[in-house]
């Protein structure tokens, strides 16, 4: 396994947030090949790329197409993009068969594995302004010294609220979900006349910010073991099974409905626990919906905790086209394109030159951006998410048969079991 340049985000993007503009702005390097700053043998007019994302609905998908068509318009380029409904599989099996795509959405779950088969082409420094973008984001990309793809963007998770619903059940302020105890007596309250309290997603990526906030973590403080089968990462997963078998907490396939937005915009869910990508849901799906967002809940002894997620702008290690694909990731990252995704999609920009003026456009962001301290990232170890969707197979049957200390004994064994290889 190649050695990650690991950041582990306790403290690490505290340090950087409080930088605020980083100096300096480089001149652009697109255009150059994957060992050094030097012109590769790519066109970078007249070429059609094509694109793979992993798009949250309509409004990235939207987001992403009309920044293509106007990097292509400026440079007389075409960009094809294709919205994939598994990302892993359809990349993975277009990796097999050697017709990638140029440019992609690089999942951190996927990176240890594209860096691994030789798939993932070294671009990270050879874009405009390198040294812009939250050094914790670099790090989660970088192995062995080398920058792989650029950070698009990262997100961190909340808790949404239907205003509408609180109101009608008599809860104010003083009544935000900040503790686990008041989590639970809000679901209670929000919960009947078919509205569900809490609805959110069946997996680690929502459940693992109440075992961070029960003083559990998902590795060791050097990231040389796994630490699933810990304490508070059992008290963490036993208050979600708490919660679910008092009827206040349902997945959203128990609501019929796909995922956290679409439950908490059709009235089925009061409450749901999504990242920023929400925003960007809500305006295009649920234009009319009143909701709020505050920070995830602070655990029984005080424990702040939030998980954080980020993609990187990919580039094939096979793409004929890399000079062009470099130009457009150029594009796609330029500080006024970052913020335009910012206010389409709701993600956070991953350069911190723009952060004030993130702010200042999209004050309703602040919740997610004040947990970035202390939100721990997605794992990046080859074939952990194979272990993480056993785990998250089981997350459903909380409500019923699962049970929470097996289900981390299994965890812990079968991600184990990963760097052993």
């Amino acid at each position: 396994m190649p050695k990650r340049k690991v950041s582990h985000p306790l403290g690490a993007m505290a340090a950087v947030l409080t930088l605020g503009l980083l100096a300096g702005c480089g001149s652009s390097n697109s255009g150059f090949d994957n060992a050094s700053k030097t012109p590769s043998a790519g066109k970078t007019k007249g070429v059609t790329l094509t694109m793979m994302i992993a798009s949250s609905g309509d409004a990235e998908t939207n987001a992403v197409n009309a920044a293509a068509k106007a990097w292509g318009k400026k440079t007389g380029n075409t960009v094809k993009v294709t919205p994939a409904s598994n990302i892993q599989q359809q990349l993975t099996q277009a990796m097999a068969g050697g017709s990638p795509p140029d440019v992609f959405y690089g999942e951190a779950n996927m990176f240890q594995s594209l860096v691994s088969a030789n798939q993932l082409a070294v671009t990270g420094d050879k874009i405009d302004d390198p040294s812009d973008f939250y050094q914790p984001l670099v790090s989660s990309f970088t192995v062995d010294g080398k920058f792989y793809c650029v950070p698009k963007d990262f997100s961190t998770l909340g808790i949404q609220i239907n205003t509408d619903l609180w109101k009608k059940a008599g809860l104010t302020d003083a009544d935000l979900p900040t503790t686990w105890a008041k989590l639970e007596a809000d679901a209670k309250r929000l919960t009947g006349n078919g509205v569900t309290g809490l609805v959110f997603s069946p997996t680690l990526d929502r459940i693992g910010a109440f075992m961070i906030e029960a003083g559990g973590s998902y590795m060791n403080a050097d990231d040389t073991a796994f630490t699933f089968d810990s304490p508070g990462d059992l008290k963490g997963l036993q208050f979600v099974q708490k919660l679910a078998r008092e009827g206040v907490l349902k997945f959203p396939k128990q609501v019929g409905m796909t995922w956290g937005g679409d439950s908490l915009g059709s009235g089925k869910a009061a409450m749901t626990i999504e990242g920023n990508w929400i925003i960007g849901a809500m305006k295009s799906d649920y234009p009319k919906l009143n909701y709020t967002t505050v920070p995830m809940p602070k655990g029984p002894d005080g424990t702040q905790g939030s998980l954080s997620f980020t993609n990187c702008w990919g580039i094939a290690a096979k793409s004929p086209h890399q000079a062009a694909a470099i130009s457009f990731v150029d594009y796609l990252t330029s500080k006024q394109q970052q913020l335009t995704f910012a206010s389409t999609i709701g993600v956070m920009p991953s350069r911190p030159s723009v952060k004030s003026a993130f702010l200042a456009a999209n004050p309703a962001q602040k919740p997610f951006l004040d947990q970035a301290s202390y939100a721990v990232p997605q794992i990046t170890t080859v074939g952990f998410a194979q272990a993480q969707q056993a785990f998250d197979s089981k997350v459903p049957d909380l409500g019923s048969s699962a049970n929470p200390k097996q289900m981390l004994a299994q965890l812990q064994k079968n991600a184990s079991s990963l760097l052993n290889k």
